[in-house]
């Protein structure tokens, strides 16, 4: 998912410890206090207030406590919350010898946050809802047979999903076996919601009912929102659904404020009790000095780069990317994070299998960068460079814009609001998108997860997209689909960095890090019961008051 985002090896883990990563606190405490409101800031608001069209970090963190998917990833720090388990399906599906069939049963006697009964019918709702809204996670679940038919407006409903109300019996028929798909059923994109939700509108200001411990029951986007505690969610831990977990506070309300410094003085003062984002690189010595007691480095598996529509001039031309690559210093852009980055030249993370650090284009060259762009003498040097207005991605957009009129282009900045870049830059009518800064944080634990929705040809989408570079390189799109047909194995984690490295032969981005994730609470929060979710940021059931 972008920022605005694996069952972890013990390699794996070990390769995080190129951060500095402090693992520590989080989860273990049972002493909570119970009740109370607290307030929470955000640099940008969610894109989305809605299970099948939110991709953000900041959506997510908010979705994975409100909408609970079949099956779910477990309130845990660490690897521990990478595992899949049982949510609103009774348990982990059964999966035909074939692996192409899965079997749930959906929990019984169940109530959304306004009392209506949750059915076994409406989780082919949703996933009906991630094609007509044109959703950007619409690109995992075209594996299911009849999917693409029903995009398409070839078939009314999606044949290859069944469903019984009586028994709660869900049947799922895949096209052929899929390494993710428990994977991607734990997603909030497959979260039921009943079929008053509008089929193909986005539901920010009316999100539907909730299914999770909090539902949210006020929206002033992009400014603000307020989660209170679900009504009904006991009739949901009442049917068995133990690895859901509770929260602890009544009330969360969140906040958008566009000043990072300003948030941290919030934090210091007690007047926000979280923040989502790190603070900014002037502010973090600061608060690693002074308030270690409520502030940690947590691990976080991401990349940061920058896209170029490679289906258009300047940047279809192969030497046009690469001089890019070549001229990028993550050093300097390190120096933007405060010493939080991991610096990088290639698609995939550490911390996510099929990693292996290899580094294509050696730098900064500036010449060799200048080299090639002499060589390529592209006729089309205008180009526009689009970030957000977040203080360090404006920066990241500055420093770009810079390089790229060193390079001897005629680069124009583009800085948008936070809350609505990614939707316009993942919208295919929006002129001028030649290239940009983006971000990437794992939305589950498998290396499909950086290709498929980013760089496959079928993710090119007329909205919500999130291939940028609009990559479409069909070779290596069929080794990304016969990949995703076994499940991993050494052989098949290598099989993901040889495709990682023939991506960045094709210098279809300029990846220069990976981000070191923070958490800072308040003096009035529970510190020691507080923890970082690896998969949606902070996990809300964790918070409580002192």
């Amino acid at each position: 998912m972008k920022s605005t985002r694996r069952v972890l090896t013990i390699a794996s883990v070990a390769a995080l410890a190129v951060f500095g990563v402090a693992a520590c606190g989080g989860g273990e405490s049972s002493t909570a206090k119970e009740g109370g409101e607290i307030n929470v800031s955000m640099t940008s608001f969610p894109d989305y207030i809605d299970p099948q069209l939110s991709y953000t970090l900041e959506g997510w963190e908010v979705l994975y406590n409100t909408y609970t998917p079949l099956l779910t990833y477990k309130h845990a720090k660490g690897e521990d919350g990478t595992e899949v388990v049982p949510g609103l399906a009774k348990s982990l599906p059964e999966v035909s010898p074939d692996g192409k069939t899965y079997k749930l049963t959906l929990r019984p006697n169940m109530k959304y946050s306004d009392g209506t009964p949750i059915k076994a019918s409406d989780f082919t709702y949703a996933i009906q809802r991630l094609f007509k809204a044109d959703s950007g996670g619409s690109v995992f679940y075209g594996v299911i047979a009849g999917a693409d038919d029903y995009a398409e407006g070839k078939a009314d409903k999606i044949s290859g999903i069944k469903t019984d109300d009586a028994s709660g019996d869900i049947t799922i028929t895949l096209t052929g076996p899929n390494g993710t798909f428990d994977h991607i059923l734990a997603l909030p994109f497959a979260a039921p919601v009943p079929p008053s939700t509008p089929l193909d509108k986005d539901a920010t200001n009316n999100p539907p009912p909730s299914s999770g411990p909090f539902t949210i029951t006020k929206v002033d986007a992009p400014h603000t929102l307020t989660m209170e505690r679900n009504p009904q969610f006991q009739t949901v831990k009442d049917a068995g659904a133990d690895a859901v977990a509770d929260a602890h506070v009544d009330k969360i309300i969140i906040t958008q404020n566009k000043s990072n410094s300003a948030q941290v003085t919030g934090v210091q003062q007690n007047t926000i009790d979280f923040m989502v984002d790190p603070p900014d690189a002037d502010r973090l010595p600061e608060v690693k000095a002074r308030y270690s007691d409520r502030f940690r480095l947590e691990d976080s598996i991401n990349t940061y780069y920058f896209w170029m529509n490679t289906q258009q001039a300047p940047f279809n031309d192969l030497r046009v990317r690469q001089a890019i690559n070549y001229a990028i210093d993550p050093e300097a852009l390190n120096r933007i994070f405060g010493g939080r980055l991991h610096p990088t030249q290639q698609i995939l993370p550490p911390g996510m299998p099929g990693y292996e650090e290899y580094k294509l284009y050696p730098g900064p060259d500036i010449n060799k960068a200048k080299q090639l762009i002499s060589e390529a003498n592209p006729a089309d040097r205008n180009i526009t460079v689009w970030t957000d207005d977040e203080p360090d991605r404006k920066r990241i957009g500055e420093y770009y814009h810079d390089v790229l009129t060193q390079l001897g282009f005629n680069a124009t900045l583009k800085v948008i609001a936070g809350d609505v870049y990614w939707t316009t830059i993942g919208n295919q009518t929006t002129p001028d998108l030649d290239t940009g800064f983006a971000d990437w944080f794992q939305d589950f634990p498998h290396p499909d997860d950086f290709f498929r929705p980013l760089i496959n040809g079928k993710s090119i989408l007329p909205t919500n997209g999130n291939n940028y570079s609009r990559v479409n390189i069909p070779g290596l799109d069929a080794k990304m689909d016969e990949l995703l047909t076994k499940q991993l194995s050494d052989d098949v984690e290598k099989g993901y960095a040889d495709l990682d490295r023939a991506f960045m032969e094709q210098a279809i981005w300029a990846p220069y890090g990976n981000e070191q994730f923070t958490t800072f609470l308040s003096d009035r929060m529970d510190f020691d019961t507080s923890y970082h979710h690896l998969l949606f940021n902070q996990d809300y059931t964790s918070f409580a008051l002192k």
